[in-house]
């Protein structure tokens, strides 16, 4: 499965994916995944938003046990970010088929749609809608860097988009939903344990900042006659920095735009992306207010026009203790270690927090040996991987078959 998935949506310059909502490569993944579905003789469902489902037993029995996550990708990001959950579910699924054992409530795989929002600059808009989270007229005005809508781009793949919106009889027939993913940061490698159970999502959201200043010519006006937002928006990055280090949170300027974006022009609009994330809401609030507090004061100096809007927002998800605690239990009666499995928490975003509002959620982690996610160097080693693959098939036979 990963040797037939890897290649698709792999750009050859950069050597990382391109896979986002409603491309090409994002359908030949989709495409992949109905195939895994037809091979093992799965029920196969695409539901209103454009996620994708293979069944086995009755989706509308109720109390389904869910795993999966996303085949999607940030720019040139990495292969285990998403795919690794979705592969090692059909994986898990194999595996218990092969130990014989006989399920007692239904089981699906999930694909969800447009997790990473690296077209139309939200994250989770497929597991959002379902969810509620994501109103209908909201989604209608997504638009990508072209222009594109949501909804023209749903269409231009085969899908409706007049369908999308709230799911909620769908969610009500999920009894627990289990997302396996590669862990983003180094906590594993650390203890040296091949995987982990997620406690906590920090809070987290995403700002734009429009930085307004004057356009004019880079060769012949003079510096102290420049309303350059350039040089205000590079002292905002750097206070970025600033106050995550103070509040111990995080903060990123990942994404600028400039026009009219010549070499020899002075800008007349800088509008740059903030990432923040933080282990409590508190933190997150006082750094993001730092923030802008700076950006303002620069801007004020410069003469620079300032407007920040929130974008997106997701506060901190605490999964289910109930849930989480089955998943050690089975995990520390399975192992042979005779060790604890560790808990541990996340400043990434997934689909398993989204639906966590709705329905029982928990999180595996498989350990990534340098921290590295959303890029190329992204990766997992593959005895990793399959014990991530085992520790899931032994959590579904738990969940499941009991």
């Amino acid at each position: 499965m990963w040797r037939e998935l890897a290649p698709v949506g792999r750009h050859p310059d950069s050597g990382g994916y391109r896979r986002y909502a409603w491309s090409a490569a994002d359908l030949e993944c989709r495409a992949w995944f109905r195939a895994q579905v037809e091979a093992r003789g799965l029920t196969y469902e695409t539901d209103r938003n454009g996620n994708q489902w293979a069944w086995l037993g009755d989706p509308l029995a109720g109390d389904a046990v869910v795993t999966g996550s996303h085949l999607d990708s940030v720019p040139d990001g990495g292969a285990f970010d998403g795919p690794l959950g979705v592969v090692s579910s059909f994986a898990a699924l194999d595996e218990l088929r092969s130990r014989g054992v006989a399920f007692t409530r239904p089981l699906a795989v999930t694909n969800f749609g447009d997790e990473e929002g690296a077209r139309f600059g939200l994250a989770c808009v497929g597991s959002r809608l379902a969810a509620g989270q994501l109103t209908v007229a909201d989604a209608h005005r997504l638009k990508d860097a072209d222009g594109i809508a949501l909804p023209a781009a749903m269409e231009s793949a085969g899908y409706d988009p007049d369908t999308i919106g709230p799911d909620p009889e769908r969610l009500a027939r999920i009894g627990a939903f289990v997302e396996l993913h590669v862990e983003q940061g180094r906590a594993l490698d650390l203890t040296g344990d091949p995987v982990g159970i997620a406690s906590a999502i920090w809070p987290h959201g995403r700002w734009r900042f429009d930085f307004r200043g004057e356009a004019n010519h880079a060769g012949t006006t003079r510096l102290v006659d420049r309303r350059d937002p350039m040089l205000t928006y590079a002292e905002t990055v750097l206070a970025a920095r600033r106050e995550a280090e103070l509040t111990g949170a995080l903060a990123t300027f990942g994404k600028i735009a400039v026009e009219p974006n010549g070499v020899n022009a002075i800008p007349s609009l800088v509008r740059g992306w903030l990432d923040s994330r933080a282990a409590d809401q508190a933190t997150l609030d006082a750094v993001v207010t730092g923030i802008e507090r700076a950006a303002r004061e620069y801007a004020d100096r410069a003469g620079i026009d300032l407007d920040v809007v929130r974008e997106s927002f997701t506060p901190v998800v605490e999964f289910e203790h109930a849930l989480r605690d089955e998943l050690a239990k089975i995990l520390e009666g399975s192992g042979d270690t005779g060790r604890p499995v560790p808990v541990l928490g996340t400043g990434a975003g997934h689909d398993a927090g989204i639906l966590s509002a709705s329905v029982p959620t928990a999180m595996l982690f498989v350990r990534n040996p340098t921290g590295i996610s959303h890029s190329p160097a992204e990766h997992a080693a593959e005895d990793d991987c399959v014990a991530g693959v085992r520790a899931l098939a032994d959590v579904l036979e738990g969940l499941a078959c009991s």
